[in-house]
């Protein structure tokens, strides 16, 4: 059976990914030339391939491991994407006020973490289901507090905030992926070292 793998893939390997976003949009060309567009996902799903380039046998032999582990396309994994992974700007520490998760009613204590991007036209919210443990940061109208623990991919406070206080929390986080192919091809051509030209991976929604 299918499950998640708390586990990281190699960020040493990570770093050489390519990959990003991708979208699904219905496109329906009219008898007058207009077009009628429609978003199919309400989120983006992300694809990397992280093939390497000649690396030594420790290396190589690394990736067989989690791969083997991990059973091919079966199990999913965490993985850190070297261009996005901080709720911040790149370049700068996360802080406990980077992104606004929501607003106090007197009620709510629990706060789905978000990443919003864009702001001109219409920002797109990102649920962010990974968080890196430890990394999250939590403020109350702007004020930073600790009386919450994480939950998965939500914060939860200690208590419900008042009406009208902006919660808002900085961190660092991970995209659960899986392996997009159950062969991995190696290529031990060279001396002390070899090459996986192809790594899929693919962004999975987790329940």
């Amino acid at each position: 059976m299918a499950a998640f793998h708390d586990a990281l893939f190699p960020t040493d390997i990570a770093r050489g990914a390519k990959g990003g976003p991708e979208r699904r949009t219905e496109i329906a060309t009219l008898g007058s030339g207009f077009e009628e567009r429609n978003a199919v996902w309400a989120h983006s799903r992300r694809r990397w391939d992280a093939g390497l380039g000649m690396r030594s046998f420790a290396q190589l032999s690394a990736v067989v491991a989690f791969f083997e582990e991990r059973r091919g396309r079966l199990h999913g994994f965490r993985f850190r994407d070297p261009l996005d992974h901080k709720s911040c700007a790149h370049g700068a520490a996360p802080a406990a006020t980077d992104q606004v998760l929501g607003t106090g009613d007197g009620a709510t204590t629990r706060f789905p973490l978000t990443k919003t991007y864009g702001g001109a036209f219409d920002p797109y919210r990102r649920p962010i289901a990974k968080p890196v443990a430890g990394s999250v940061l939590v403020a109350v109208a702007g004020v930073a507090t600790t009386a919450f623990v994480l939950d998965g991919g939500a914060v939860e406070l200690d208590v419900a905030p008042p009406a009208g206080a902006p919660v808002s929390a900085g961190f660092r986080f991970d995209v659960p992926v899986r392996f997009d192919m159950d062969r991995l091809e190696i290529d031990l051509a060279a001396f002390e070292a070899g090459a996986i030209p192809s790594i899929p991976l693919v962004e999975i929604r987790l329940k």
